[in-house]
């Protein structure tokens, strides 16, 4: 059993950040913000798929001018990204947002700053600081010599001592850098000196499958610590799948649960089945729904029910057919060709009745 830390509550909206709240999962739009339509269609879709707060990069006064429209239909609370422009955040604040997204180091001007904070204060609105070593301020690149875990804790409890001398505290804060073992250890130097909530995950991971072993093994590790109360898994590629590799992370270490779980063995020479394409079939036909059970589809007698007894249903495969089990008790034998049909089946079966 994960022991988390012990952080205050921050507010997005209505979703709830730190203290005992789930871990909270976001992603990020990569539409045009100024496209409303194109916008939140992809908000809404994400939604669907489970993301809880979603971030929209506002680069241009013409996303900001976006912004009210997008707020308003939104089905998640919208947090605005803001980078180099006082001007722009003001006219973000204006527009129903439930959060702000900034990089200090990046405005390094305390008077426009704590001008965006009392906005917020006055709004309701969350801050998120974010820090990561190409928005690190240049006395610590002086200091170091290079954006170390080190550099970059010491400029997030900088900035943090800073939004609470001007009586601000409903904000979180995002250390993130490209290097895993950096940004644990710079999370980790973070954590250790505040109950600030943290959002946590590998900035640039990379495509699917390398970001994706990147994100799970950075984001793990700190989640494995107790550390992150809100994560984004990072990916080039459609957002979707950062919300589903979100969930398999936080399921994997029984954080959250969400979706069916599929367990299945390896491929090997044991196998006289087409394993990888049932597997396949049935987790495409499985896609979307959110049942809390766990399906086993294993390859031979030697992973069959034993392995899989804490499955709730499952396919023990043999030579061109399978034992179809539930909570480890054999129901029927099944011919290859039916595999998928008849598991998908019993699994509607067990839908239908609320097993």
């Amino acid at each position: 059993m994960i022991k988390r830390r012990k952080t205050r509550a921050v507010y997005v909206g209505n979703v709830k950040i730190g203290d005992d709240a789930p871990i909270v999962v976001q992603s990020m739009t990569d539409t045009k913000t100024h496209d409303i339509e194109a916008t939140l269609s992809q908000i809404y879709r994400l939604s669907k798929a489970g993301c809880e707060i979603i971030r929209v990069a506002v680069p241009t006064e013409k996303d900001a001018e976006a912004l009210p429209e997008i707020t308003k239909n939104s089905p998640i609370p919208v947090i605005a990204d803001i980078h180099f422009s006082p001007r722009i955040a003001f006219k973000a604040l204006e527009s129903g947002i439930s959060g702000i997204r900034l990089n200090p180091g990046n405005i390094n001007d305390k008077g426009k700053i704590k001008e965006i904070i009392e906005e917020c204060k006055k709004r309701n609105i969350a801050i998120r600081i974010g820090v990561n070593s190409g928005s690190l301020e240049e006395r610590l690149l002086q200091k170091y010599g290079y954006p170390s875990a080190e550099a970059l804790a010491e400029s997030a409890l900088y900035w943090s001592e800073f939004f609470e001398s001007v009586g601000f505290y409903n904000f979180k804060v995002s250390i993130k850098g490209s290097d895993v073992l950096q940004n644990i250890e710079a999370n980790k130097i973070f954590a250790e000196k505040t109950d600030i909530p943290l959002h946590i995950g590998i900035t640039e991971a990379g495509p699917a499958g390398r970001g994706s072993i990147k994100s799970a093994v950075g984001i793990g590790i700190l989640l494995y610590l107790g550390i992150g109360d809100t994560i984004r898994v990072s990916l080039t590629a459609d957002p979707e799948e950062e919300i589903e590799t979100a969930y398999n992370i936080l399921q994997s270490l029984g954080l959250r649960r969400k979706g069916i779980e599929i367990i299945s063995c390896p491929t090997c020479g044991r196998i006289e089945v087409n394993l990888p394409d049932i597997v396949y079939k049935v987790e495409q036909s499985l896609k979307g729904k959110d049942l809390p059970i766990k399906v086993a589809i294993m390859g031979c007698v030697v992973n069959a029910i034993g392995e899989a007894k804490e499955a709730d249903i499952g396919l023990a495969c043999g030579n061109k057919s399978a034992i179809l089990f539930k909570k480890g008790e054999p129901i029927r034998r099944v011919l290859e060709e039916d595999m998928v049909k008849e598991l998908l089946k019993e699994i509607e079966e067990m839908e239908k009745n609320g097993e």
